[in-house]
């Protein structure tokens, strides 16, 4: 070993692919490959997630399915803030969601959904809020992130990938792509900076994400409702 490797082997030295562990409050993504990539081993609690698609229904909702189901055995809400597609019951509750901590808020306007993601999420009483706003604003996003440092739990966005360019408050952001039946991810910030490279899922996606967003209405088990405005 050369004197070059021994003193890069040194903890208080940093490489540029390499990023700094950080001690944060943390929810196993259910994917090994992946927590790897992320600081404290999962998805951040008390900070915001984007997650980034250049169309919907290629695995977004199945890579955060673990995650989810561990999350509903507790006491805590998971939200879904105004879903593209009416979410199908069955495909949850095959992946171990407790449907009974799961509901649905459905809003009018974007600035609606803006609202109820924020409220959820300052709460408390949400152990997740997933959000799907029309637009993507910087102050918004700015709002969500201050909410979810304050209710403590998991906060996500979708957005679509062109936003990807544009900068963001948010503590974690992932680009996703659909490739061969496999979902690309790739991460394009997180705390503790640093490059990581490409991971590619298998989610079985065309088998579990058709069915966790349909258009159609869902048969028994269903789902809490809740119009925005009548909560």
């Amino acid at each position: 070993m050369s004197s070059l490797d021994r003193v890069l082997q040194h903890p208080a030295i940093w490489r540029g692919n390499q990023y700094a562990k950080v001690s944060t409050a943390s929810i196993p993504t259910g994917f090994d490959e992946l927590d790897a990539l992320l600081p404290g081993g999962g998805w951040p609690r008390a900070a915001l997630t984007e997650l980034l698609a250049s169309q919907e229904g290629i695995g977004e909702l199945r890579l955060l399915a673990p995650a989810l189901a561990c999350l509903s055995k507790g006491e805590k809400w998971l939200v879904l803030v105004s879903p593209p597609h009416v979410p199908y019951a069955p495909a949850f509750e095959s992946l171990g969601v407790d449907l009974s901590r799961l509901v649905v808020v459905n809003t009018k306007s974007d600035a609606e959904t803006w609202w109820a993601a924020e409220r959820c999420l300052r709460s408390c009483a949400c152990a997740a809020v997933l959000a799907w706003p029309r637009s993507h604003e910087e102050r918004a996003v700015r709002r969500l992130q201050l909410a979810v440092e304050e209710g403590k739990g998991l906060g996500v966005v979708f957005a679509h990938s062109r936003v990807a360019a544009h900068p963001s408050p948010a503590a974690l952001r992932i680009q996703l792509h659909a490739s061969r039946r496999r979902l690309e991810i790739q991460i394009i910030k997180r705390r503790g900076g640093g490059w990581a490279p490409q991971l590619s899922l298998d989610l079985d996606r065309t088998r579990v994400q058709r069915r966790l967003t349909i258009r159609t209405a869902s048969r028994a088990p269903t789902l809490r409702r809740v119009r925005q405005g009548n909560a």
